[in-house]
């Protein structure tokens, strides 16, 4: 089996077996140290001293470390203004203040709360509002404008409505807390084992922490437990914590957060607050947007102007704008720094115009997805905001076809009598979209490298600078290789992701995991392919191997012309054939190279930060979903009926796999529009730190009727295999459940009122809300 063909992910009978090693299960080594991590229990003051004395005390304490311990001891994936341990500012709760390094985690329990920690506690900022009030800014993005002045033409507009909506954040809740091992070696370098989504980040935090040139510390990740972009970037603190006590004591040390631990200390999905004025016609055609975006980045830059740039990208949704302005801020807050998650932005971008098409729908008195198919990009309205051209859209032929599979106007109009004729539930119907960029707006990451080894028993392993956190990407570069040898994909073997095999790589996210690192193995495949042609042509026409000659071609035209198929190399002109495992071995005999190295980079990308204009994206990954939901008018709860999604991912490399992701990522994106709230303490403290004050979605909560389909697509030649990435656009259409909610409410809404609500819609939200248009 190859490419385009539905086989198992690489770890699916280890994982239900419980067999896949994670972080956590690598065995202890001798003299193994535990370390524990004392936080600040307040969010914003001044360090005026640690003092660990007393925890010294304690039986299997070994020695505690403050933030003059590292070489240096700032970090930041673009700004390196976050201290790895609080030197003198604290800047929010539960932020690292110190280490300590204990013989077991029991003897940490005992110590860690006779730390003496004094802090000058100072005034926080705790609220979004409150940042934006005093212009309290991380960073200010450029402004994308295309069109004629918005703010003019909503002005004179009959139609328009303005106001403000928010997203709140998510807490990433990958089963796998954030883990690190650290092995001294003999050369005074370290070995990290991280579960990290970019390994060249963590190995290039450690080096810098603790001094050491890049070729000193390797970092090696073989699988996570769940990443969700929570580990793109932090897990590279706690691999540097990890590394010094390692390097300070020369004994292997270990970090491992329980679940409490983690979600306090780090950083969630970024909360958005925009406020917006738009202008329609009677038919609710978008004539003018205006928006300024403020998103809470926390305490540190973090990756937040890389992730509110994306929210810039995606505020058109599916739509096109004729005129239009979009400006943006991330702001400074006393809250863990913001993070990379699913969409990286995207969501929060998408569900303000997803939001707003419902309200135009209430003002207008008509159906939202009308709304929706008169905005939706076609080839005569194909510009976005930031001037690139939407190419290759299929998303009026995703509109058309999922109208008429899901019976959406029978259903609305079962819906409409339902609602009129009952009390006590009300239904609720939407249709939305998601036209998804792919590529790192970060110009410089779309570029990933791949190391092929073919063995003389017909076996192959590969390396690249993807990191498999269980979507899968490392079955799929498989098949990559295995359909250009013509070989069963399970004589392929992907390799643990290493520093000292790919250097300098992309982290896994921004869905390009399979795009560059799938990319560059095919380009190393085909490079061994051509010669393993030449090595095959020859036996077959008893041409001689000229120590000379060794990769030169007599006839380019008849070598290329043999095909790879099942374990055989096949000249079907001459009918001709020769075993892959025979050829190999001659090529071997013959000093030819089985193995072969290759970078792949993204071309044609041409996005100016400068100027907001440009290529952002490689290409859009599309897709629909109609979602029918239920709301209980004395309860507020709610349940989704029924969703069903389609989708254009292309020529799929594992349909299987990509069925899974959308499925995952839509339940994800349903968690963060209806039921995932984040509550803090007036201190800052998060109280929601734990399954059992943090809700995510369960079997329960799936929807009762789940349909996933694709179109195909075969016209998407701009990435390999003519696929299109699946990871996060999924997610978007989550946002469905939260339109199909303000729908419902719609219907007890008087005189067209607006149905103004924020998300997630939770049941207690639903529930003020239906009070509120009562009233």
């Amino acid at each position: 089996m190859s490419a385009g063909e539905n086989i198992r992910h690489d770890s699916a009978n280890t994982h239900v077996t419980g067999k896949s090693a994670f972080i956590d299960d690598r065995v202890m080594m001798h003299g193994e140290v535990f370390v524990g991590i004392i936080t600040s229990k307040c969010a914003k003051g001044k360090l005026k001293s640690i003092d660990f004395s007393k925890a010294l005390e304690v039986s299997g304490v070994i020695a505690g470390y403050k933030a003059s311990d590292f070489v240096s001891n700032s970090w930041g994936t673009i700004v390196h203004d976050q201290p790895l341990l609080v030197d003198e500012q604290v800047s929010h709760f539960d932020e690292p203040l110190a280490l300590l390094a204990c013989e077991n985690k029991e003897s940490f329990d005992l110590a860690k709360g006779l730390v003496g920690v004094v802090i000058e506690e100072e005034e926080a900022t705790l609220s979004l509002d409150v940042a934006i009030e005093k212009k309290e800014f991380l960073y200010t993005a450029t402004s994308f404008k295309r069109g004629d002045e918005p703010l003019e033409i909503i002005k004179k507009s009959q139609f328009f409505l303005e106001g403000d909506f928010f997203s709140g954040g998510q807490e990433h809740f990958y089963l796998e807390s954030q883990s690190s091992i650290a092995y001294p070696l003999d050369d005074g370098g370290i070995e990290i084992h991280s579960s990290s989504q970019h390994s060249t980040e963590t190995q290039h935090v450690v080096a810098h922490a603790l001094g050491l040139p890049l070729n000193k510390v390797a970092c090696i990740v073989k699988r996570m437990g769940g990443g969700f972009g929570g580990k793109e970037s932090q897990p590279a603190a706690f691999a540097a914590y990890s590394a010094l006590i390692a390097k300070k004591l020369n004994r292997s040390a270990r970090v491992v957060l329980t679940k409490d631990d983690d979600m306090k200390t780090t950083g969630k999905r970024h909360p958005v607050k925009t406020f917006y004025k738009i202008s329609f016609d009677e038919k609710g055609k978008i004539t003018a947007f205006w928006a300024d975006i403020y998103s809470d980045g926390g305490a540190f830059t973090d990756v937040s102007p890389s992730i509110l740039e994306r929210t810039m990208f995606h505020i058109d949704g599916a739509y096109f704008l004729p005129s239009v302005c979009i400006n943006a801020s991330a702001c400074k807050t006393n809250y863990p720094s913001n993070t990379a998650f699913r969409g990286f932005g995207g969501p929060q971008g998408t569900i303000i115009i997803e939001s707003i098409i419902e309200d135009i729908a209430s003002t207008l008195g008509i159906d939202a997805l009308k709304v929706r198919e008169v905005n939706c990009y076609r080839d005569e309205n194909n510009i976005t905001p930031y001037h690139q051209v939407v190419e290759n859209n299929t998303l009026p032929e995703l509109f058309t076809q999922l109208k008429k599979d899901s019976s959406y106007e029978k259903r609305r109009e079962e819906i409409n009598l339902f609602n009129k004729q009952n009390k006590g539930v009300l239904k609720g119907l939407s249709f939305t979209a998601v036209k998804f960029g792919i590529a790192f707006t970060a110009r410089h990451l779309n570029q990933g490298n791949a190391l092929v080894n073919i063995h003389l028993d017909g076996t192959i392993e590969a390396s690249t600078g993807a990191t498999e956190m269980g979507q899968g990407v490392n079955t799929k570069i498989a098949q990559i290789i295995s359909e250009v040898f013509g070989l069963d994909a399970t004589k392929v073997k992907m390799m643990a992701t290493s520093t000292q095999r790919n250097a300098n790589t992309s982290p896994t996210a921004a869905s390009s995991g399979s795009d560059i690192n799938g990319a560059a193995a095919h380009k190393a495949s085909l490079l061994i392919k051509k010669r393993l042609q030449n090595v095959a042509w020859r036996k077959m026409n008893d041409f001689p191997f000229s120590t000379n000659e060794e990769y030169s071609l007599e006839d380019i035209e008849k070598s290329t012309r043999l095909e790879f198929i099942n374990g055989m190399i096949i000249d079907k002109v001459e009918n001709k054939q020769i075993s892959f495992e025979e050829t190999i071995n001659i090529a071997y005999l013959n000093r030819i190279s089985l193995c072969d190295y290759s970078h792949f980079r993204t071309e044609g990308l041409g996005f100016d930060k400068t100027i907001g204009k440009g290529k952002a994206f490689n290409y859009f990954t599309n897709g629909v979903v109609v979602t029918e939901v239920s709301v209980d008018e004395y309860t507020g709860e709610m349940k989704v009926l029924k969703s069903d999604i389609l989708m254009d991912l292309g020529r799929m490399i594992n349909p299987g796999i990509d069925e899974g992701q959308v499925c995952g990522a839509f339940v994800q994106g349903q968690g963060w529009v209806s039921m995932e709230n984040l509550c803090y303490s007036v201190k800052g403290e998060l109280l929601t730190h734990s399954p059992t004050t943090y809700k995510i979605p369960t079997i329960q909560d799936i929807p009762r009727e789940f349909t996933i389909n694709f179109i195909e697509n075969d016209t998407t030649d701009m990435n390999v295999r003519r696929s299109k990435a699946v990871g996060e656009p999924p997610f978007l259409l989550g946002i469905s459940v939260f339109t199909a909610c303000k729908n419902a409410l719609s219907y007890r809404s008087k005189d067209t009122k607006i149905v103004s609500m924020n998300s997630p819609a939770t049941n207690e939200n639903l529930l003020m809300k239906l009070e509120e248009l009562k009233a």
